[in-house]
């Protein structure tokens, strides 16, 4: 009697672990073509590419669009070679956009979102944004294909972020996965040497040398997402042009 008894109780806790597993998936799969279908309307409504006269491409981004949709609009990431081609927002806190999306709707593939504490109109010494890693690439989830030696080896490392001021072109200078951590959040430094020892500690994690030097003057940004359920994915990169 009593092995028949624990013999239905594993295989009730095992039906309520697939049940709840199935519900996980049907949740992401919804999730996933909300998000999807939210990216394709907003990059139809908002952005655009145009020619410079040097012949090279330059995004256009209608902001008074975008704020339309969310006021919270502080910039546009872009990075080739990857999906990174998002809007930013910024919230009161580092927590709501990790459940939001774009349109404010509850959502658990989230949005890129800029740290609370930073503004992307007046650079700290470290900016940090952040997003999940979607495992279908979208958000910074496409990040993880960089660990290769194509990326390494290829001339354009470079990240571009548009704000309704100002255009900005970092150059990436470290790039890893470390096992969770918050020491690379820092945005003020005590001093010079305490920000340079800050920038050393990063380029000592990356798994690439790009050969980027880093001064005491030199602002920075910071992509943090999920590398994995114990790992996160970290890029860094510093400002190598501005222009409003």
């Amino acid at each position: 009697m009593i092995k028949k008894f624990f013999i239905v109780l594993l295989v009730t806790v095992l039906f309520i672990i697939m049940m709840a597993s199935f519900y996980n998936i049907i949740v992401w799969v919804i999730d996933n073509k909300k998000t999807n279908d939210l990216i394709v309307d907003i990059k139809e409504n908002v952005y655009s590419e145009e020619e410079n006269k040097d012949n090279s491409v330059k995004s256009k981004i209608d902001f008074n669009k975008l704020f339309e949709i969310n006021e919270e609009t502080v910039g546009w990431i872009e990075i080739e070679n990857t999906n990174v081609n998002y809007p930013i927002v910024k919230h009161k806190n580092n927590s709501y956009y990790l459940s939001h999306s774009f349109d404010n709707s509850y959502n658990d593939a989230g949005w890129v979102f800029l740290d609370y504490r930073n503004s992307l109109n007046d650079l700290y010494q470290n900016n940090l944004i952040y997003a999940h890693g979607r495992i279908d690439g979208s958000m910074f989830g496409s990040l993880k294909n960089l660990f290769n030696e194509e990326y390494f080896n290829s001339k354009n490392h470079e990240v571009y972020i548009y704000t309704p001021i100002y255009d900005y072109v970092f150059e990436v200078f470290s790039f890893y996965k470390i096992e969770t951590t918050n020491d690379y959040t820092r945005v003020n430094f005590d001093s010079d040497e305490d920000y340079l020892d800050f920038i050393k500690m990063l380029k000592d994690r990356s798994v690439n040398d790009f050969k980027v030097d880093v001064l005491a003057d030199d602002k920075i940004i910071t992509l943090s997402t999920c590398f994995n359920n114990r790992e996160k994915l970290v890029m860094h990169a510093k400002l190598k042009k501005d222009k409003k």
